[in-house]
């Protein structure tokens, strides 16, 4: 009965909007987006480019920012200590966020100083802006962008002579930024594992010796884990070591 009322509604409301439409002039869909007025279409192209810029905007934060770094670092820390959900995702989410935020902030201030306020002030147009506020991001992913990565990127495009750093396409210099950051987190993720992996093979050799090869090692060297990581302080040496890390 309610799914024959409702095709009923929606057979009525295009009737409906079909005869309202017949009715109205031949007026094009671009007329009635933006107007008749030239300064109406460039304004909403702005509006669109703009809704673009926030759709990608998760994307640029991953790829551009130290986000991918933290946010492996810290998936590896809860693996390594055998904890499945603590903390939860959201947590180790935002604290990457945040100090993505923090570790990012200089070069924000720059990008605001450099490119949004003279634009804002009408002093540049919008594709210096652009250019400006990708100088920072740009020299921040070179630093931490490894010469093998980016000359891999630059081979496969057929770009080995380039020689000055502004020469390098920014579709080079991304994923050359990914892969490194990549792998400095795989690298910082192993460092972390050793001393979890050393208590893992010390319970389950007692484990054994005791006879007691039907109890999980995971229950008993849980607790030791967490003990370990509390009595050294671990979230403040792995924040401390990752916050300093970038260049």
């Amino acid at each position: 009965m309610k799914r024959t009322i409702r095709i009923t509604l929606i057979i009525a409301i295009i009737i409906i909007m079909g005869g309202v439409s017949y009715a109205e002039p031949d007026i094009s869909i671009m007329e009635r987006l933006v107007g008749s007025q030239s300064g109406d279409y460039v304004f909403s192209l702005q509006i669109l480019f703009l809704l673009t810029v926030l759709t990608l905007a998760p994307s640029i934060l991953i790829m551009m920012t130290s986000f991918t770094r933290l946010i492996i670092v810290l998936s590896f820390i809860r693996n390594a200590l055998g904890l499945q959900q603590t903390p939860p995702n959201q947590v180790i989410i935002g604290l990457a966020l945040f100090l993505t935020f923090f570790i990012m902030a200089p070069i924000g201030a720059q990008i605001n100083e450099e490119a949004i306020q003279p634009y804002l002030r009408e002093e540049i147009n919008q594709e210096i802006a652009l250019e400006r506020a990708m100088e920072p991001i740009r020299e921040f992913m070179f630093r931490q962008t490894r010469d093998k990565d980016l000359g891999l990127f630059l081979n496969i495009r057929n770009m080995e002579n380039v020689n000055d750093i502004k020469d390098v396409p920014n579709h080079v210099l991304i994923p050359a930024f990914i892969i490194s950051e990549l792998k400095t987190a795989f690298q910082i993720g192993f460092v972390i594992y050793i001393p979890f992996l050393v208590i893992d093979m010390v319970v389950s050799s007692t484990l054994m010796s005791m006879g007691m090869m039907m109890l999980p090692p995971v229950i008993i060297s849980l607790p030791f884990k967490i003990l370990l990581f509390v009595l050294v302080d671990g979230w403040n040496l792995i924040v401390r070591s990752l916050v300093l890390g970038f260049r």
